[in-house]
């Protein structure tokens, strides 16, 4: 069965009776990450009882689809409910899980399976879609707006509000990776204990140098045209594991907010008036180079632009080039734009 992605969080606490495997898999690491381990505690509280947990890699089942049914089929001797838990699972996986729903053994075990992003004709998300004991759930980037509740409910979690501005600055800086955010807005909540309300202030006092924002420098290289700072960049996104359409993404949002602080110059702002008109407010240490980018664009090049890296997003999702490469391709491209719009 699909788990619809309003149905995706309020399963996850609660896995449906008769359910047999769960596939969450996405281009958000940090949202399969944490919708597999809120899957996995509603099973077993303790994570690392060796009674009741098994852990598998993929190449450990790929191949011998026995072993899957094995662990599936094993008794906890301590008693309760055991949890499989497969990683970074791919197509490779498929035969054994066909084999497991085709024929599943008696009791009451629960195999979590965590991939990364699955197309459409991926035959592992289409038999856990299909399959009435079994559940996919989708993990894609937040958008903002999405994000800006998140933020909201987490934060309630720890009995604060926060304020409207607060709230968007953060979504449109933490965007991008639910465990990131997830992890600085916790952050933000331990700093301010004792209190009852979030201001912007706050915000940027504790999120300001935060690595969080590390998914802003390959946009802000692209801006300036300076490639090696990219290289850098997306070298060091590419090892910490980042998917690159969200990095895409954060690229096009900043071309927007560059579209729109450009639009407005041309109506008579300043480019500092421009940059500081935007909402959310840029962050105060990268006014001066936005301020900057604002004057080197014109409309037409950023339009380009912005068609660079939705093209490079779409090729993403539908080509069989590594999106890596796709990813790194449209930045340069865009640089050379910045260049040429410099010159």
């Amino acid at each position: 069965m699909k788990v619809q992605p309003r149905n995706a969080d309020g399963f996850c606490r609660n896995p449906t009776a008769g359910i047999v495997a769960v596939l969450v898999y996405g281009p958000d690491t940090g949202l399969v990450r944490e919708r597999g381990q809120a899957l996995s505690r509603a099973i077993v509280s303790d994570l690392q009882d060796p009674f009741r947990v098994s852990d598998l890699k993929a190449e450990q089942i790929s191949g011998d689809g026995a072993r899957l049914n094995d662990e599936m089929a094993a008794i906890a001797m301590t008693g309760g409910r055991r949890l499989v838990r497969v990683r970074d699972a791919d197509e490779s996986v498929t035969v054994a899980f066909q084999a497991l729903l085709k024929q599943p053994p008696s009791g009451d075990t629960l195999c979590v399976v965590e991939a990364g992003d699955l197309g459409k004709s991926s035959k592992l998300r289409a038999l856990f879609e299909s399959d009435d004991k079994a559940a996919a759930i989708a993990c894609y980037v937040e958008e903002e707006g999405e994000l800006a509740v998140t933020i909201g409910r987490i934060l309630g979690e720890h009995k604060l509000t926060i304020d409207t501005d607060a709230r968007d600055w953060l979504a449109a800086n933490l965007v991008g990776d639910r465990a990131v955010a997830r992890g600085e807005v916790d952050k933000l909540a331990i700093y301010m204990m004792g209190a009852s309300r979030v201001t912007l202030e706050d915000v940027r006092t504790v999120i300001g140098d935060s690595a969080a924002l590390d998914m802003d420098e390959p946009a802000l290289a692209a801006a300036d045209g300076d490639i090696a700072s990219i290289d850098r960049a997306l070298g060091r996104l590419f090892a910490e594991g980042t998917s690159p359409v969200p990095i895409l993404r954060s690229a096009q949002r900043h071309f927007q907010r560059l579209q729109m602080a450009v639009y407005h110059t041309t109506r008579g702002q300043t480019a500092q008036q421009a940059v500081k008109a935007l909402r959310p407010p840029v962050f105060f240490k990268m006014e001066n180079q936005m301020t900057n980018q604002v004057r080197r664009w014109n409309l037409p090049n950023l339009a380009l632009a912005l068609d660079r890296l939705m093209d490079a997003e779409a090729d993403c999702k539908r080509t069989n080039m590594p999106d890596e490469t796709l990813c790194a391709r449209a930045f340069f491209q865009v640089a050379q734009l910045a260049r040429r719009s410099g010159g």
